[in-house]
């Protein structure tokens, strides 16, 4: 059995504000620890109930250089790093995944939520698959799914565990913080937190079972908060204006659906401005 772990920040044991996640502020080295806590959680929870099981950690956030390899649970390999094909769910595409887990998500875009956002921090106020409004877990588990790979564990603050409900009801989720507002949460400590989120591990590996890929066309609406984002991005073939602020594209796969929305994510951020966004 090899188990895939994407590993986001937001939603992460005591992470609240912006500075502990953003890469080279004090508050952010405080939190890699914690983070990294967290995913040796999962680890340990899961080999708990199957000793033979292999890990694959994904750094999932931003940078993609956060978790602390010399404190990683020496049974679990890393890719850390940016500028992979599949991004938050690099791994998954090799058909020796047979279950995923999204530690750390967070709410998405437009929606309540600690930290809460859809892959740029602001700039983005909606995304939605399939006239769905989607966060980061809805269109990861869209890919998994293309690879007949599903979410079994969603851990985050109580409103990701709400979303993940949605569109991974079979997940384990556990809730690490409570949503007070996008910059404050109630949580638990760092021991408390590690041994949840070993006990819902040692739960969702019964979960870690392959169904056949889900392969089908794909459409994703994204909405701005200023029109000349959305002008910006129409640049990239096949995404059109699709209403004020908005545009829209389709894809055959959920596999040219997620680089395609990287592509433009990776556009609108160019095509910001320092102060006016």
């Amino acid at each position: 059995m090899r188990i895939l772990i994407s590993a986001d920040m937001e939603g992460a044991t005591g992470v609240t504000g912006p500075d502990d996640v953003l890469p080279g502020t004090a508050q952010w080295e405080r939190m890699r620890p914690l983070f990294t806590g967290d995913v040796n959680a999962v680890i340990e929870g899961l080999h708990a109930m199957n000793s033979r099981a292999k890990f694959v950690v994904n750094e999932a956030h931003w940078t993609m250089r956060n978790l602390l390899l010399e404190e990683l649970d020496g049974r679990a390999s890393m890719i850390t790093g940016r500028h992979k094909a599949l991004s938050m769910m690099e791994g998954v595409q090799y058909g020796d995944v047979d279950g995923v887990v999204f530690l750390g998500y967070h709410a998405g875009a437009g929606t309540e939520g600690v930290l809460a956002h859809t892959y740029l921090a602001n700039s983005i106020t909606g995304v939605w698959l399939d006239w769905v409004r989607a966060s980061e877990g809805r269109l990861n588990a869209a890919l998994a799914a293309e690879y007949g790979v599903p979410v079994i564990m969603v851990t985050g603050d109580d409103k990701t565990i709400e979303d993940a409900k949605d569109y991974a009801p079979q997940a384990v989720g556990v809730i690490v913080k409570e949503c007070v507002s996008r910059y404050a949460a109630r949580c638990l400590t760092p021991g408390a937190s590690s041994r949840a989120i070993a006990d819902g591990a040692s739960e969702a590996v019964a979960q870690a079972v392959r169904h056949d890929p889900v392969v089908r066309p794909h459409r994703i609406d994204i909405e701005f908060d200023a029109s000349h984002l959305a002008e910006a991005v129409t640049v990239i073939p096949g995404v059109e204006p699709g209403g004020e602020r908005r545009v829209t594209f389709e894809a055959p796969t959920m596999y040219e659906a997620i680089r395609c929305f990287k592509a433009v994510t990776t556009i609108a951020s160019a095509a910001m401005e320092e102060q006016y966004g």
